[in-house]
C-alpha cells in the first residue's frame, strides 16, 4: 500500500501535464461566470413560472 501511494505521487510529479497557471485562471473565470449567468436564468426561469402559477391559481380561486 505504501508502494502504491509513493509510485502515485511519483506518477502526478513525473507524467501529469498540468494546465499552466495563467490558462488554469482563465478557465475559472470562464466557469465562475457561465456559473452566475446559469443561476440567473434559473431563477428568472423561477421566478416567471411561480407568478404564472400563482396568477392561475387566483383565477380559480
Amino acid at each position: 500500500m505504501i508502494n502504491y501511494i509513493k509510485d502515485s505521487f511519483l506518477e502526478l510529479r513525473n507524467n501529469v501535464a498540468w494546465t499552466e497557471r495563467s490558462e488554469l485562471q482563465r478557465l475559472v473565470i470562464i466557469v465562475l461566470v457561465f456559473s452566475v449567468l446559469f443561476s440567473l436564468a434559473i431563477w428568472g426561469a423561477d421566478t416567471i413560472l411561480s407568478r404564472i402559477i400563482k396568477f392561475y391559481f387566483n383565477l380559480i380561486g
